[in-house]
């Protein structure tokens, strides 16, 4: 007797009018509609392939992973924790150009009377009562489990706001008194930091009832809660309108990426267009070997290749779901994707020489956005890496945001290169950037 498909069967079973009979015909017929579409998608979607033009075959996810943590990173983080500690600064990356200053300009100074002529009554109650301080701190992103607070983590979130708590004003230390919590200062922040991301010149803000609070007090407070890791770099009282988040016009975000000696050796010459190949190799576990035994793969690229990608996106509102992690692409849900990227460069620098002698090559990408997604810096850093070592073309970024799957773009790149440089609340000007080159 031939063998007959499952739901071909089906549909010779006779059909009795019993409607239990139904019920359990239809439920066969669905279960094996599942196990049919299930074994479908197994064989057809083991491994995102994206197949736009590129001189070579493009890594995989897990190829991409090892060779970004295949890196020196200790070495950068010693200079982000000299450069928290005030030791060291980027000035030393980029000697020959024409380097920015934190600026505090576009920040809504005291002015009652500007408040005043809103409506706010002259003796002031209620919020406009209460006053508001900005805070600029400096912190060494491998020292702490991120910005936001989280029970059993130590986040700069958490320093800082039991850092204030002696700055609360009587009648919110009674209230959580009351309630049984412990007596901590609010703190808003500009942007939350994941864990291992450094920031330079991150900015929050703290208000309060409490009359007769003096900027170095707070100062004091806070680096006397994390010596060595947190350090306040400015603090002063602005207008009760300013917020760090919603005030801020512009974020500037670094990347070091280490460049280590096996790929100096390799350094391709002139446009950076030629490369070593490799064949497949046993990281490869997401594809079978007899579809990638004859494809070659290069790791060796060119941060000129590089800066020719990221140029793309300069002046550009575009929609960076597929470069977002831990946050829903659907712009229906939560808040929108697109993102407006004012500068987006890339050049090769040297970290300072350390006491062994040592110097370290590395590649330093600056992006200053409106703003920006969860893990879009690292993941778009990775991904202009992998593209560039593919020989893409110059637009390939920019293709990849048509993607309809994540794993289009690579994993994000480990968070020690990544530092929160600046916070602007003025427009951007271009001429204040480090990366200047094309």
């Amino acid at each position: 007797m031939p063998s007959i498909a499952k739901h071909s069967f089906i549909r010779h079973i006779p059909i009795s009018n019993n409607n239990h009979s139904r019920r359990r015909l239809f439920f066969f017929h669905c279960q094996n509609s599942m196990d049919i579409n299930q074994t479908e998608r197994d064989t057809h979607h083991v491994h995102y392939n994206h197949t736009d033009p590129s001189k070579f075959a493009r890594w995989n996810a897990r190829e991409s992973f090892e060779f970004m943590y295949a890196r020196p990173w200790q070495r950068v983080n010693d200079f982000y924790l000299n450069t928290v500690r005030a030791n060291s600064s980027l000035h030393l990356l980029f000697q020959s150009q024409t380097l920015p200053d934190h600026d505090d300009s576009g920040v809504p100074e005291i002015s009652d009377q500007n408040e005043l002529e809103c409506g706010v009554s002259k003796d002031r109650s209620g919020k406009w009562a209460r006053f508001n301080f900005k805070i600029v701190l400096s912190y060494h992103g491998g020292s702490f489990d991120g910005w936001q607070k989280q029970p059993s983590l130590y986040t700069v979130q958490s320093i800082v706001e039991a850092s204030l708590g002696k700055f609360v004003d009587e009648n919110k230390t009674q209230l959580l008194k009351d309630k049984g919590l412990p007596i901590e200062g609010c703190a808003a922040v500009a942007g939350r930091t994941d864990k291992g991301v450094t920031a330079l010149h991150q900015v929050c803000s703290f208000y309060t009832w409490k009359k007769d609070i003096k900027p170095r007090e707070i100062e004091d407070a806070i680096n006397d809660a994390a010596p060595g890791k947190l350090r306040v770099v400015s603090v002063y009282e602005v207008s009760r309108a300013f917020h760090p988040n919603f005030s801020a016009k512009w974020r500037r975000y670094l990347y070091i990426f280490p460049l280590t000696d096996g790929w100096d050796k390799n350094q391709s010459r002139g446009n950076g267009e030629s490369c070593e190949s490799f064949t497949y190799n046993e990281i490869c576990d997401s594809v079978s070997k007899d579809e990638l035994g004859n494809e070659k793969k290069s790791y060796v690229f060119s941060v000129r290749k590089v800066n020719r990608l990221l140029q793309q996106l300069e002046g550009k509102l575009l929609s960076y779901k597929m470069f977002a992690r831990d946050t829903k692409a659907s712009r229906n849900d939560g808040p929108p994707t697109e993102c407006f990227v004012h500068h987006a460069r890339a050049m090769e620098a040297r970290l300072p020489i350390t006491e062994n002698g040592e110097e370290t090559k590395v590649m330093c990408i600056e992006l200053v956005a409106n703003r920006f997604l969860r893990k879009m810096v690292r993941v778009l850093v990775a991904t202009t890496i992998r593209e560039a070592a593919a020989g893409a073309e110059d637009d390939a970024l920019l293709k990849l945001m048509d993607a309809t799957c994540r794993r289009a773009t690579a994993p994000p790149a480990p968070p020690d290169g990544l530092c929160l440089v600046d916070v602007g609340y003025v427009e951007f000007d271009r001429e204040k950037c480090f990366i200047m080159e094309d």
